[in-house]
């Protein structure tokens, strides 16, 4: 009987242990990121505590990028974003806020307020300032280059200019401004989009257009945020933790609310997709959530509830080159998984 019950259990102990293995198995994957298989974010040093507010990489260099920010900050790389370093720019006393940073090859833009334009022709180590009209109406919001010595500026009302000399002369592209907008955004087809002071209603201009066409907000939560997908559509973020899709290129064509359980009551502030099926969506206290099916079902990333801070911009600049730009000199890197 004692055989009988020895040999019974060795030959029940390797269930036993690939039971085990599998209990660990499940338990450490509840412990890791839903998209570890995707990569991971981790902070990056900056050194200045100035927030962030725009960033670029060269068209010919994915290595080399640029930073800028408040108090007249300007960060440059030249790893891939894994370490910066500070440019001194000489624009005098008064405490600039740059706000948007382009470059088409070697020539660069800066643009700032109170009004500011700065220029480059040698990959950003030497800049100079372009005289901007004091009747400009508002300050430079949006600064795009386009080509050598092209470049559009669109200001903080809704004036949209392009240059095609290196800013010796400009032309207006819009006959009337839209008014005070709180974010503006620009399609590589030239479209933009913008949204009210206030978040009431949003605002759309196409080239050739002579004039803004007004939206009312299809929902009673005001809009933090719009922009367009890889495919031409429409996203919109709404206070509340709400986001919005459109199911073609068309404002009237919006599909269902979706208010993920994991984003309700947070701000979501900026969204970036990393392909078409893989959307980020950042916000307020560290507050990261992202989808692997184009938006249908959503996921929160608690790996990145200590930084301590809020999520303004996020930015990928192709599937495996992702950064997040938050409060108080805060960068997050994305790093994809080996």
């Amino acid at each position: 009987m004692q055989l009988i019950n020895m040999t019974y259990r060795l030959r029940c102990l390797p269930a036993f242990l690939s039971s085990l293995l599998c209990a660990f198995c499940l338990i450490f994957a509840n412990l890791l990121p839903a998209h570890a298989n995707q990569g991971y974010w981790e902070v990056v040093p900056l050194p200045s505590p100035d927030t962030p507010i725009d960033m670029t990489f060269s068209d010919v260099d994915p290595k080399h990028g640029w930073i800028v920010g408040t108090n007249a900050s300007l960060l440059e790389t030249t790893d891939g974003g894994k370490t910066w370093r500070a440019r001194a720019l000489n624009v005098g006393e008064t405490n600039y806020r740059f706000v948007s940073v382009s470059f088409y090859g070697n020539e660069g833009w800066i643009a700032g307020k109170p009004a500011l334009l700065l220029h480059s022709e040698d990959g950003g180590k030497s800049w100079s300032r372009i005289g901007l009209s004091s009747k400009l109406p508002g300050d430079p919001a949006l600064i795009k280059a386009l080509g050598e010595g092209t470049a559009e500026m669109a200001t903080d009302i809704g004036a949209i200019y392009r240059t095609e000399d290196r800013a010796q002369t400009w032309h207006a592209l819009v006959t009337q401004a839209v008014g005070t907008v709180r974010n503006l955004f620009r399609n590589p087809d030239g479209r933009y989009i913008a949204v009210s002071a206030k978040g009431n209603f949003y605002s759309t201009w196409s080239p050739g257009d002579a004039a803004w066409t007004q939206h009312n907000r299809n929902s009673s939560k005001r809009v933090n945020n719009m922009g367009y997908t890889p495919d031409g559509r429409i996203w919109m973020l709404n206070r509340g933790g709400q986001l919005q899709f459109t199911n073609s290129s068309s404002t009237e064509d919006w599909g269902k609310p979706i208010v993920p359980k994991v984003a309700e009551g947070y701000g979501l502030l900026d969204l970036s997709f990393q392909d078409q099926d893989h959307i980020w969506v950042a916000g307020g206290s560290s507050h990261l959530i992202y989808s692997e099916d184009g938006g249908k079902t959503w996921q929160r990333d608690t790996s990145t509830d200590s930084a301590g801070a809020n999520f303004y911009r996020i930015y990928f600049f192709d599937h495996d080159r992702g950064f997040i730009l938050g409060q108080s000199g805060l960068l997050l890197r994305y790093v994809p998984s080996a």
